[in-house]
């Protein structure tokens, strides 16, 4: 037996080829069959009929009826109905030529070359031969895979069309079956479809089904699922160590098709994500069409879709400007791929080279400019101070004040969540840059002749970017562990790169200059967890397969990031998602003398003195796990 299986399952789908041949076989069976049935088995009379020229003329009618009607084409494992169809019509072709050949023949004296009872019986015994033989082979695999196959045993959640469609993909596969369908909707639980029950995917009868039978695998073939909804279905395979994949989007699928190769594991983004938001996109439209917008930072992960989004409202070009020379590169390539009509310059370049900035504004002349780059990273900031002053606070007053000298309309900071109550120098730099574009904007308000306004965004963690937890977690599982969190009790908020753009430019349309825009980050979600959920989606176990180590919080960092600072309130906007946070103002002439100090101690190369300048501009600044602790005493 085990030879038998081992063939079968190396078995591939046969050659087309192979597949005439057979029923040529077949066809020409039927014709020498219907010559022994209609004279009594007598070989004689068949001699006499010459019968090797009737089967010979049937078996060309067939091979030629076969390629006009493309019988051939199905493959045989998966025989249905459409099958027989496309039998029946080439069996019939058969019968039409041949008899048009008898009509020929006959008319001409020549008698008949087949005899009409035996065309008839032919008809019959081909098309139920080549039928059969066909749901023959389909059974053989059929009873292989149910019986003699380890199986995996797959739920399908979504009892629709797309779940019908799963459901003949997944078949496709020797190695799974479906054993049932999972519906929300009450008028569908209890019936069956496709030839498979419907169960009821509330949790309590979902946990039920789960304890009482032993599934492997839940696909969810449906996009009508909240959020919500869906980590209520992973949470629940979870605790049951049952695997959850996904089908891609229907715009997606492969030439319109799914594949069996499509359908994936679940992943952390797809958990952690929000409800699509709503915007206001003939605003944003308005606001881009046709300018010139310019994008800094334009490589890196929130810059580079900026870059993607900003080109679908139709500006007349968009200057990308960025130091990462690689990154820089992959843009450029991956926007030669997409089809539009909109000019994209790219620029090489520091933001804190500003005879290099002010020659490229001159040059490109933006209406609009959104400025992403920074140093984010918490650690490596916190080793190196005056990168931080360097590249946030002196590269974005370099940035603000050439956007004023080329009269651009608007400037758009996109900052962070560090920024409130800072911990860090990161943080801290990026609160001095909201100040220091507020308090210029304020600045300028009186001054009729100069029309550049000042927009700030605030906004927390974004999934997959540069950096992120998420992408390290992974690459730990890859490699066996452990995965290493920094506190057991640390939380950090998240949204998805396209959502916190889309934000950023609908922020921007709304603004009118000077406001600080900070975004609805949802509720904070711990670390801890997080990893503990990207391990059960590995189907690994946490501490058993895959230990989970702490390793402290870094310098700098803090167990919980914050929107807002306790002096600082909320004005809401037509947007739920986005609010204008009321925040201290600063005097722009007293803001610009701090930064020309920093100037000064970042030529000095005095970090210590540089972070004091810091705590002394922002109070609330206070160190935390940092060298720089020493300074708040």
């Amino acid at each position: 037996m085990k030879w038998w299986i081992k063939l079968v399952r190396n078995l591939r789908i046969l050659p087309r080829w192979v597949i005439i041949f057979i029923d040529l076989f077949f066809i020409s069976f039927s014709a020498f069959l219907g010559y022994l049935l209609r004279f009594n088995f007598s070989l004689e009379d068949l001699s006499h009929y010459r019968f090797e020229e009737g089967v010979l003329l049937y078996a060309v009618c067939g091979f030629v009826s076969i390629l006009i009607t493309g019988s051939y084409r199905g493959i045989i494992r998966y025989t249905g109905l459409q099958d027989g169809v496309r039998i029946f019509y080439m069996v019939v072709l058969n019968l039409l030529l041949v008899i048009a050949i008898n009509i020929f023949f006959g008319s001409n004296g020549l008698g008949n070359v087949v005899p009409y009872s035996v065309v008839l019986i032919s008809l019959l015994s081909s098309f139920l031969f080549l039928f059969n033989y066909r749901l023959l082979v389909k059974y053989i695999f059929s009873f292989y895979k149910d019986h003699l196959l380890k199986q995996t045993r797959v739920l399908i959640f979504g009892a629709g069309q797309t779940g019908i469609i799963t459901r003949h993909v997944v078949d496709s596969s020797l190695r799974m079956r479906i054993m049932g369908f999972l519906e929300d909707d009450p008028d569908k639980i209890g019936k069956v479809m496709d030839g498979v029950r419907i169960y009821s995917a509330r949790k309590p009868d979902l946990e039920s089904l789960l304890n009482e039978n032993a599934f492997d695998e839940l696909i969810i073939a449906t996009k009508n699922v909240t959020l919500e909804r869906r980590n209520e279905l992973v949470d629940s395979c979870i605790q049951h160590q049952v695997r959850v994949r996904v089908i891609p989007p229907i715009d997606k699928w492969a030439k319109g098709e799914l594949s069996f190769n499509q359908i994936k594991e679940i992943n952390i983004e797809d958990l952690l994500g929000r409800e699509s938001i709503r915007l206001n996109k003939e605003n944003v439209e308005k606001d881009l069409k046709g300018k010139r917008i310019c994008i800094t930072g334009a490589a890196g992960s929130i810059g580079k879709e900026l870059v993607r989004q900003v080109i679908l409202h139709h500006p007349e070009c968009i200057i990308a400007i960025d130091q990462a020379e690689s990154a820089l590169y992959e843009l450029e390539r991956e926007l030669i791929t997409i089809d539009t009509k909109v000019k994209v310059i790219t620029y090489l370049a520091d933001i804190t080279n500003r005879e290099r900035i002010s020659a490229i504004f001159k040059e490109q002349k933006p209406d609009l400019v959104y400025h992403a780059a920074a140093y984010k990273h918490v650690p490596m900031m916190e080793s190196n101070p005056s990168e931080a002053v360097v590249c946030n606070i002196l590269g974005t007053k370099i940035l603000a004040d050439i956007s004023v000298e080329n009269r651009v309309k608007k400037f758009v900071m996109i900052s962070t969540d560090k920024a409130v109550n800072p911990t860090n120098v990161m943080g801290c730099s990026k609160r001095i840059a909201e100040i220091y574009v507020q308090s210029l904007n304020n600045y300028l308000g009186g001054k009729e002749a100069v029309q550049t306004a000042f927009v700030t965004t605030r906004f927390g963690n974004v999934l997959g970017s540069n950096g992120s937890v998420i992408p390290l977690f992974k690459k730990q599982i890859e490699y066996g562990g452990p995965v290493t969190v920094t506190h057991p009790d640390i939380t950090r908020f998240f949204m998805t790169i396209p959502e916190a753009c889309q934000l950023v430019l609908e922020a921007g349309t709304m603004g009118r200059g000077g406001e600080i825009f900070i975004f609805d980050m949802g509720k904070s979600i711990r670390i801890l967890d997080l990893a503990k959920k990207m391990i059960w989606l590995s189907g690994l176990e946490p501490d058993r397969d895959i230990e989970i180590h702490f390793t402290g919080l870094r310098e700098g960092e803090k167990l919980f990031e914050e929107l807002l600072s306790n002096e600082e309130n909320t004005i809401p906007t037509h947007h739920e998602k986005i609010l204008i946070a009321k925040v201290q103002e600063y005097s722009y002439e007293e803001m610009n003398k701090y930064v020309e100090l920093f100037i000064d101690l970042v030529n000095d190369r005095n970090e210590l003195k540089m972070v004091a300048l810091m705590k002394e501009l922002v109070p609330e600044y206070k160190s935390n796990y940092s060298r720089y602790e020493i300074l708040d005493h």
